[in-house]
């Protein structure tokens, strides 16, 4: 495959852990964070971006690393933000240029894995329902994605496993 291999979902349905765990195995491939990318560039956290500027103006940002990544002529495994699907211009650069997996959580699952983090700026004060909310919006773009992954009850290991065999 020369495609990059792009994750979307939920925050906390696990596309970084699975992102870096994937492109370690791949031959060839690099792991790339957008956010942590965002938060190299510019020297702060999301969650100060958000607080300082707004979710407009951290939107923008995520969407340029998105196209620069995309543009870089490395393969990589790419973990993009919760939200940056969203973005109809991303999200079409994305299906038509890259192998998308979408990682599915239920809002249960997400809200184990994240209750207790500080670092996501459209979760904090999170319940189950507000979770529920958010992914009312988003799944129907999730869904556009090539690849569909449950990633509940399962191990790093096995979604990892069912993801390579879904690039055979």
């Amino acid at each position: 495959m020369d495609k990059n291999i792009v994750l979307v979902g939920m925050s906390g349905c696990g596309k970084t852990t699975v992102a870096r765990e994937l492109a370690l195995i791949l031959k060839g491939y690099s792991f790339i964070d957008i956010d942590e990318e965002i938060e190299k560039e510019i020297s702060k956290k999301i969650s100060e971006i958000f607080e300082e500027y707004g979710e407009e103006y951290f939107r923008k940002l995520e969407k340029d690393m998105i196209q620069k990544q995309l543009c870089n002529d490395n393969k990589a495994v790419i973990s993009l933000g919760g939200g940056a699907f969203e973005n109809e211009q991303t999200r079409k650069n994305v299906l038509s240029n890259c192998l998308t997996v979408y990682l599915k959580a239920s809002a249960n699952t997400i809200y184990d894995r994240i209750k207790n983090a500080n670092d996501r700026p459209l979760l904090s004060n999170i319940s189950p329902e507000k979770i529920e909310n958010l992914m009312s919006k988003r799944i129907p773009n999730f869904e556009k994605a090539h690849i569909k992954i449950d990633t509940d009850n399962k191990t790093l290991y096995n979604v990892v496993k069912e993801i390579k065999e879904c690039l055979r």
